[in-house]
């Protein structure tokens, strides 16, 4: 895979942080590493099995850095032969969170009234906005404020499931994906064949110990089949969770003293999609915008209610809206096989995923039981 300007991104981020990873040894299995001086150092130990391990220290970026391991190259070699690479998570829950956005949250109320039908989307858009605005950014979930607005959306017959996770009190938190079952740098997303309207979603996504501590960020991509949610909400799951439907990567960057919380709640998110048919589309996502922060939707998740022993990530939500136009006038932006979309932030590098049939990506194979046999073989359990 040749993208230089992806690949320089990410190595002059690496420059900055503490980043951690997991990449695929032939012959060996998953390993846990460290870039220390744009290398990857394989640190993985009894002390450090498994990502989760790492993440549920008292002091991850020093764990990190002070693991003795074995350097395998420089990081850009690994970035050109992405099979090598893996999401940089194994053991944590993959969550997210939906409708955090007042322009996605618009978006969803449209694919429900839609019933998941793209033709009908423009002038759906166009009475929704007119009603209610598009610029709910500013109006703070569950408040007096907003349950005022949900009263008159209610008097005027517009009320929607969407409205009422975006500006209700209580946040959608769903499950995205499968423990292992997330895609890393390079590899292929895939899209399910029953969908004809679906879209990428760049996206910050947290990850959060045991104790419900923030250690670190990656960028995400939350593939999303549009039509199939659209025709109802009780569809989510097919919707969000397929085959190599989740990718996140390259790395996690630690929470250390280059780089925080209040680094993710300012951080733009970009988007870009190369078609082979020529189409190129820009977008992004803008986390100053979002409607409720992501410590929030982190406390929303685990807490006394819901507990996750081994941690979990967070996908936020994006505030891309795929309305560009992709053919046919008026029926939005879907993807196409071999799209290859980019998602990228100078703080945490980029993510480079290639659009695929769910059929025809890789089958998921290496779950959390392949994963312990391979590590007690390797006498790390």
């Amino acid at each position: 895979m040749k993208h230089p300007e992806a690949v320089a991104i990410t190595l002059a981020a690496l420059a900055r942080g503490t980043f951690v990873g997991r990449i695929w040894r032939e012959g060996i299995g998953p390993a846990v590493v460290h870039v220390r001086d744009g290398r990857l150092i394989d640190i993985t130990s009894r002390a450090t099995p498994t990502m989760r391990d790492l993440c549920e220290g008292d002091d991850p970026p020093a764990a990190a850095a002070n693991a003795k391991g074995e350097d395998l190259g420089p990081v850009a070699a690994f970035l050109e032969k992405p099979d090598a690479m893996l999401a940089p998570i194994d053991l944590q829950a993959v969550k997210a969170a939906g409708v955090t956005f007042a322009t996605s949250m618009l978006e969803r109320v449209i694919e429900e009234k839609a019933r998941g039908n793209p033709a009908l989307a423009a002038g759906i858009r166009a009475d929704i906005s007119g009603l209610i605005g598009d610029d709910l950014s500013k109006l703070v979930p569950g408040s007096p404020e907003a349950m005022a607005l949900k009263a008159k959306l209610i008097e005027r017959g517009a009320w929607s499931q969407y409205l009422e996770v975006g500006i209700g009190p209580d946040a959608e938190i769903f499950s995205k994906a499968q423990v292992m079952s997330a895609v890393g740098f390079g590899a292929e997303v895939g899209v399910h064949p029953v969908s004809s309207w679906n879209n990428p979603e760049p996206e910050a996504v947290l990850v959060v110990n045991s104790k419900g501590k923030i250690v670190g960020a990656s960028l995400g991509n939350d593939v999303n089949l549009r039509d199939v949610e659209g025709r109802s909400a009780l569809l989510l799951s097919k919707a969000k969770d397929n085959n190599a439907s989740a990718a996140l990567g390259p790395f996690i960057r630690l929470f250390d003293e280059t780089f925080s919380i209040a680094d993710v709640n300012a951080m733009d998110i970009a988007l870009e999609v190369e078609g082979e048919d020529g189409f190129h589309l820009k977008g992004g996502s803008n986390m100053a915008r979002i409607s409720r922060s992501p410590a929030s939707l982190a406390a929303s998740t685990l807490n006394a209610h819901h507990q996750y022993p081994d941690g979990f990530v967070m996908f936020c939500g994006t505030v891309f809206a795929p309305t560009q136009d992709r053919g046919e006038k008026g029926k939005g932006f879907t993807h196409h096989l071999g799209d290859v979309v980019t998602v990228s932030n100078p703080l945490l590098g980029t993510l480079i995923n290639t659009v695929r049939r769910t059929d025809q990506c890789k089958p998921w194979v290496f779950g959390a039981s392949q994963l312990m046999r391979n590590l007690s073989g390797r006498g790390l359990l």
